[in-house]
């Protein structure tokens, strides 16, 4: 009998799905997300010889979408592997999400066999063509031989700069066909990649450094590349040397634990409207950003980034340094570490103002936070998750109003503890990401906080979850609706059309966990949101705890977004 290891790979041959597994090896891939197709199974007997996890969903968007996230928890490129045709058109999302976050990941798919191009295979399309404008490498591998060298490239342009996704078409008798060892390239690891990491112009580290040390009232962003680039440390050691008062976005939430003196978050327009130097970090001027017009028109604006395409887009800035945020962020504090005089005494006073901008808000608000009344307030839902964190809990955010909620009261405690799906503000990434997180760092907690309209979108990987034993804490915001959208609709045609096309079913999300083997509670009165919570975490399952919030309260987040009005 023929084992599966000498079928692929016998003595002086190797096959395609091999070869791609070995490229995976070599890149430090341990894990591909899939849904399986004729097209690509050599691939999965390539992984099992080479020990490389195949993890199967139920939808290829999810696939794509857990790739990604696994590229968030770990620092290195996901992977998906889909069939043809509507696997990977399934998988479009994901790609598409994984490039306006900047996520490093590969998509393989499947294709026809080259001996049948253009005579309508069986799931035939241009993917290449579909996954062009959305990856930052997209090609067909034309032969065997070259299925782990252009794997390789495809790995080598997803870390080039800001990261983000890259996609290979393999035809079929091009994977499942073998070659002599003699002829395919098969790249080592370590050997086939360079450090794309920069520092910055040395003059223009200097003109930071000297900005910082000069300013009276300065303020800093910390985005997403202080996570992708692992800056937490440079970040840290920059603002605590200089005393500056620091935000944080997306992926950058957690740089600084809740409570750190240097820790900001309800002031950030109070701050930005005041400041005379405002440095943001790894962040766009897109439209979280106000395309740039929330930055003070006096303050002196620097902007630091991997993307030289990024630096200056949608406003003027009066310095730009393109680079590595962890470079770049030690570099400055280092070349402002020797001077006689740093200011940062005299921004105590700038601080303290701060601090009573940041109390203000609070207060104003406390009221929700605490409140009884039933439905239950979001603002309540949002308190309770964020008391019940710890510093191991990873927090992944998957919706609308609900989670525009928690964006203003959530605080991870720890870096890296925060996960949503970024600027494409693509819903249904919560079971992917939950998935991801959890095989990347099973010693960690995952509690993921779902809109009732996000979840419904992916929400049968939940099975998935509980098939590959993967407890978390999940929490349904149940309003019944698409409210974001809801509230749109009323402020733009009235109360009488706000429910057209975004009302949902009360659907008890608590019944469905349960039928697909995991725990459920569902929670009415806010006085239980807390004990269902633990009852939760200690189960050890897969839960949802589905909390039925109020309908007709909305987010200041929604009510202020710029297309309703």
């Amino acid at each position: 009998m023929t084992s599966s290891a000498e079928a692929g790979s016998d003595s002086g041959s190797i096959s395609g799905g091999h070869l791609v597994a070995k490229a995976l090896k070599a890149e430090g891939v341990d894990t591909i997300f899939t849904l399986c197709g004729g097209h690509i199974i050599d691939i999965y007997d390539g992984c099992v010889d080479e020990g490389i996890a195949v993890v199967d969903v139920r939808h290829e968007q999810v696939a794509a979408h857990a790739a990604d996230g696994y590229a968030r928890i770990t620092g290195k490129p996901g992977c998906a592997v889909v069939t043809a045709g509507p696997g990977t058109t399934d998988a479009v999302t994901g790609v598409a999400n994984a490039f306006r976050a900047e996520s490093p990941m590969l998509l393989i798919g499947g294709q026809g066999a080259l001996s049948q191009h253009k005579m309508g295979s069986l799931q035939d399309l241009p993917h290449v063509d579909m996954m062009t404008p959305i990856t930052k490498f997209a090609a067909n591998v034309p032969h065997t031989a070259r299925i782990a060298d252009m794997v390789s490239m495809a790995f080598r342009e997803a870390n080039a700069g800001a990261p983000g996704p890259s996609f290979l078409e393999i035809p079929r008798d091009v994977l499942d066909a073998k070659v002599p060892l003699s002829t395919a390239r098969i790249p080592q690891a370590g050997h086939y990649r360079a450090s794309t990491r920069s520092a910055g112009d040395p003059r223009d580290i200097e003109k930071l450094a000297d900005l910082l040390v000069h300013a009276k009232k300065p303020a800093i962003l910390l985005g997403s590349q202080v996570w992708t680039t692992r800056a937490t440390d440079s970040a840290i050691e920059l603002v605590r040397t200089l005393n500056i008062p620091a935000y944080m976005n997306g992926a950058g939430r957690g740089t600084l634990p809740p409570g750190d003196p240097h820790h900001f978050q309800l002031s950030r327009r109070y701050a930005f409207d005041n400041a005379d130097v405002i440095v943001i970090v790894g962040t766009p001027f897109d439209f979280r950003m106000g395309y740039g017009r929330r930055l003070s028109a006096n303050a002196t604006v620097v902007q630091i980034d991997l993307d030289y395409r990024t630096v200056g887009k949608n406003r003027d800035i009066d310095l730009g340094i393109v680079g590595d945020a962890d470079l770049v962020l030690s570099s400055v504090a280092q070349a402002a570490s020797g001077r006689e005089d740093n200011g940062a005494m005299g921004r105590k006073v700038w601080l303290e103002e701060l601090q009573a901008v940041e109390e203000k808000a609070r207060q104003k608000r406390l009221e929700h936070l605490r409140s009884d009344d039933m439905p239950i307030h979001p603002y309540r839902l949002v308190s309770e998750i964020n008391d019940f964190l710890t510093e191991d809990s990873i927090y992944i955010g998957d919706g609308g109003d609900v989670v525009t909620f928690s964006g203003q009261v959530v605080q991870p405690k720890s870096p890296g503890h925060w996960m949503d799906p970024g600027p494409l503000g693509t819903l249904g990434v919560g079971v992917p990401f939950v998935l991801a997180a959890k095989l990347a760092r099973p010693d960690k907690e995952v509690v993921a906080l779902f809109g009732d309209g996000a979840f419904s979108l992916t929400g049968w990987d939940f099975e998935t979850l509980v098939r590959y034993n993967l407890p978390f804490v999940g929490i349904v915001g149940n309003n019944s609706s698409m409210n974001q959208i809801r509230y749109g609709q009323a402020a733009k045609y009235g109360l009488e059309r706000e429910r057209v096309g975004n009302t949902l079913g009360d659907v008890k999300y608590d019944q469905f966990a349960k039928m697909l083997g995991g725990y459920g509670e569902e929670v009415r009165d806010p006085k239980d949101i807390g004990p269902a919570l633990q009852r939760a975490r200690e189960s050890g399952k897969p839960s949802l705890i589905n909390v039925w919030i109020d309908p007709d309260v909305y987010a200041p987040g929604t009510m202020n977004q710029t297309m309703y009005k």
